[in-house]
């Protein structure tokens, strides 16, 4: 895969390495945006159809990405947050009383379960990571793996850690919950789009994804996708679209009791957004002929010169066995703070984002040469 920068507009001079924050954006999605504000121009031009068809296609597109068995198992949603309290609201309390949560995750996928806790009488057990650097993906696996027992209800983390890229192994860790017949509850904002995630193979209860960092769309768009076994739940709104018949509009004070298929009765209300839609629509289309698979392989081409060059200076990276290659962190050497460090960045126009400890690199297909060496020449000198 060759570099992509041609198609989005990134000025040669900005050497912006933080995906994982915010996506750049492609010229032909902010064209799609574009359309679908002057489409409101012409509102007697909006066909009732046109409030399902694009909705529809967008959430087939999604299936494609993640391997999942049917496009009703994916619903439309605005951000995690509203994911993660739709899942919280369908999952059996009687089933365990401890929550499992990777330390120091993001708040989105967090809060909802410290409120579950509340609630249920529940306890929220936090893992963290080893305190030696050289064990943390391995033993922050087997950490995980140990404390999923009898009592478990839920683990809920994501694929990698969100600030600096550890790689937790799901496939293994569903094996571990199954067994012990707890749900398990995937954030995968930092890694879908840009890392292969198949949900027949790791069969996750839940999988919630924004959609504006690696999957390249716009702000206030999200995914999640439900198993068979969430699929019957209550939704957090009421909204016209989720049931049955919905598509004829002159029946709707035929009031239904009955939701439309599979995931789609946790849509949002206004699911249908003719703006942000049709710029979702085009980001996953070009993620999808991109392929995650190749994505990864660009960025750890693109990466692996630095990642020698930083270790033999005394930067600490973890094994590429357990991180990803689109993000990924770098803790500093003892004499040197992030506060010496960040004027640095700032004066070559270094984009990242510092996230706990580590100074987070995020690469993607945008990226070239000239921002690896911008950030090398950086860390070098310093």
């Amino acid at each position: 895969m060759d570099c992509q920068r041609h198609l989005f507009n990134l000025p040669a001079n900005q050497h912006y390495l933080n995906c994982a924050y915010l996506s750049p954006q492609l010229k032909h999605v902010e064209e799609a945006g574009i359309q679908g504000i002057q489409r409101k121009n012409h509102p007697w031009e909006i066909k009732p159809d046109d409030f399902f068809e694009d909705s529809h296609r967008l959430r087939s597109l999604f299936a494609d990405l993640i391997s999942a068995e049917s496009s009703q198992s994916v619903a439309l949603m605005p951000a995690v947050s509203y994911g993660m309290a739709t899942v919280a609201q369908n999952i059996d309390p009687q089933k365990g009383n401890e929550i499992i949560l990777a330390g120091q995750q993001f708040p989105s996928n967090f809060y909802p379960w410290q409120r579950f806790c509340d609630q249920h009488d529940c306890t929220l057990r936090m893992i963290d990571p080893p305190n030696t650097f050289e064990e943390r993906g391995k033993g922050w696996n087997e950490r995980i793996h140990s404390a999923i027992g009898r009592n478990t209800l839920a683990v809920a983390l994501g694929n990698v850690h969100w600030t600096d890229g550890t790689l937790f192994k799901l496939k293994e860790i569903a094996e571990q919950t199954r067994s012990s017949d707890a749900y398990l509850l995937v954030d995968g904002t930092q890694s879908v789009g840009a890392l292969p995630l198949d949900v027949q193979a790791i069969q996750p209860d839940a999988l919630i994804c924004a959609g504006y960092k690696w999957l390249m769309g716009p702000y206030s768009m999200a995914f999640g996708y439900f198993s068979e076994r969430m699929q019957q739940g209550t939704p957090l709104e009421e909204g016209w679209i989720v049931r049955q018949n919905s598509e004829n509009f002159s029946q709707l004070v035929n009031y239904e009791e009955q939701y439309q298929p599979g995931a789609l009765r946790f849509d949002v209300g206004e699911r249908s957004n003719f703006i942000l839609v049709p710029m979702m629509i085009e980001a996953l289309r070009q993620i999808i002929d991109w392929e995650p698979a190749n994505i990864q392989n660009y960025c750890e081409r693109l990466t692996s010169d630095l990642v020698q060059s930083l270790s033999d200076k005394g930067y600490q990276i973890e094994d590429p066995e357990w991180r990803g290659h689109h993000l990924f962190g770098i803790r500093l050497p003892e004499h040197l703070t992030t506060e010496e460090l960040q004027p640095q960045l700032e004066k070559r126009n270094i984009h990242l984002s510092l996230r706990g400890s580590a100074l987070r690199i995020a690469p993607n297909v945008y990226n070239n040469k000239a921002d690896i060496t911008a950030l090398q020449e950086v860390l070098s000198a310093v």
